[in-house]
C-alpha cells in the first residue's frame, strides 16, 4: 500500500509502506551488502535506517548472519527491496524476514535525497505513516537505555576468560573471541557486581545503542573494572571508559555507520578500513591518562585509545566487521597478549 516517510524537518517521501506505523531516530548506511547483519545489530535500536545502497535483498536472508536473535531497528527505508533472491544459503527475503517481526519499512522512495536531508540537517526524528496528515512533532527523541535480550551466559572453553560486558552486543564480538580459544561469560551491564564472583582474567565493553551519557549511574563502576582487570572497549564501550576516566563524548551531525571508513593507527603508521555504526566520539578532551592511538582519516575524530599505564585499549570502530572489512581484527590478537602478558606480570612480581 501506498505510506510516507516523514521527517522532522518537514520533509516528505511517498512510496511502499509495508506495516504499521514507526517513529524513531533516522540514519543512513552506506554499505553495498551485510543488510542482514545491520538489521539485527543491537546499536540499532530506536533508529529507522536508510540504506542508501540502490538494491538491497537480491541475497535473501540465511540462519546464520544474524548479529541478535531478532531485528532491532524501528524501521527500514530501502530504494528497492528485492523479493526474488538467489543464494544457495538464503531462506527467505528481507521482506518475509521484517514482516515476521512487524518490522514496517517503505520501497520505491528517493534514498539519496534522504540522505541530502539527513546531511544537511542532522540526524532527526522521523515516522513511517500511511497518514500523510500524521506530521511528527518537533520534539526531542525520548532517550532510553539498551535493552539486552540475555542473562549471564558462559560459552567456549579456553585458558583465557573474557567477561563481555553485555551493553548491546554483536554476536560477532562473541564469536571473535571463541574462535580464539577463549571462554567468554556474557554479563549484561544491569548486574556488573556479577564480576567479582565470576573473577575473569579480562573484561570487554560491548557495543550498545544510544548516548553514552544516559549510562551515567554505571561510569563509577565501569572505572573500577577497568582499574582491576585488562579491558578493551568497542564502540559505545570506547565511549563509556572515556566518560568513566573524566573525558566527555559528542553527538556528531549525522554519525559514521558503513563498512569502508579509513582509520589511521599512529602505533603501526598504517591506515586501513573499518565498519562503523555510532552518533557518538570521543572529544579531544579525553582524560591525560589515556593517549589517542586511532584516528578517522575523514574528520580527525578519535577512532581509540590507550592507556599510559594500566592495560586498557579502546576501539571506535568495529574489529569484528560483520558487515565490512577484517583488516582491524588484529584488535582482538593484540589484546589477548596484553592479558597474557598482564598475566606473566602478575606471575613474577
Amino acid at each position: 500500500m501506498s505510506g510516507y516517510l516523514l521527517l522532522e524537518d518537514g520533509t516528505s517521501y511517498k512510496g511502499n509502506l509495508n506495516g504499521g506505523d514507526s517513529e524513531g531516530e533516522i540514519v543512513f548506511y552506506t554499505g553495498m551488502t551485510g543488510y542482514q547483519e545491520v538489521l539485527t545489530d543491537p546499536s540499532y535500536q530506536n533508529q529507522i535506517i536508510v540504506f542508501t545502497y540502490p538494491l538491497i535483498g537480491n541475497y535473501g536472508i540465511n540462519a546464520v548472519d544474524f548479529e541478535s536473535e531478532r531485528p532491532q531497528v524501528k524501521g527500514a527505508v530501502f530504494y528497492e527491496c528485492c523479493e526474488h533472491f538467489s543464494h544457495y544459503e538464503a531462506a527467505y527475503s528481507v521482506k518475509e524476514y521484517l514482516s515476521k517481526w512487524n518490522i514496517p519499512f517503505i520501497s520505491h522512495v528517493d534514498t539519496r535525497s534522504i540522505v541530502k536531508q539527513i546531511r544537511k540537517n542532522g540526524t532527526m526524528k522521523a515516522q513511517l505513516s500511511a497518514d500523510y496528515s500524521n506530521l511528527i512533532q518537533s520534539q526531542p527523541i525520548k532517550k532510553k537505555l539498551p535493552e539486552i535480550e540475555q542473562g549471564i551466559t558462559t560459552l567456549g572453553e579456553g585458558s583465557i576468560h573474557i567477561a563481555l560486558l553485555d551493553f548491546g552486543f554483536k554476536k560477532s564480538i562473541l564469536q571473535s573471541f571463541l574462535k580464539r580459544n577463549c571462554k567468554v561469560t556474557i554479563i549484561p551491564y544491569t548486574e556488573l557486581k556479577e564480576l567479582e564472583r565470576i573473577q575473569p582474567d579480562a573484561v570487554v565493553l560491548s557495543n550498545g545503542p544510544g548516548d553514552p551519557k544516559e549510562l551515567e549511574n554505571y561510569l563509577p563502576e565501569i572505572n573500577k573494572i577497568a582499574g582491576s582487570y585488562p579491558t578493551l572497549g568497542i564502540c559505545l564501550g570506547h565511549q563509556l571508559i572515556a566518560l568513566a576516566y573524566g573525558g566527555d563524548t559528542m553527538k556528531l551531525p549525522f554519525g559514521h555507520r558503513g563498512a569502508n571508513h579509513p582509520v589511521m593507527d599512529r602505533k603501526k603508521g598504517k591506515v586501513f578500513m573499518t565498519s562503523q555504526n555510532h552518533s557518538y566520539v570521543v572529544t579531544s578532551g579525553h582524560h591525560k591518562e589515556f593517549g589517542v592511538r586511532f584516528v578517522n582519516v575523514n574528520d580527525q575524530s578519535v577512532e581509540g585509545m590507550f592507556h599510559q599505564t594500566l592495560p586498557i585499549l579502546s576501539v571506535q570502530f568495529h574489529p569484528e566487521a560483520h558487515p565490512g572489512p577484517a583488516e582491524s581484527e588484529y584488535i582482538f590478537d593484540e589484546f589477548l597478549e596484553m592479558v597474557l602478558n598482564t598475566r606473566r606480570e602478575m606471575v613474577y612480581a
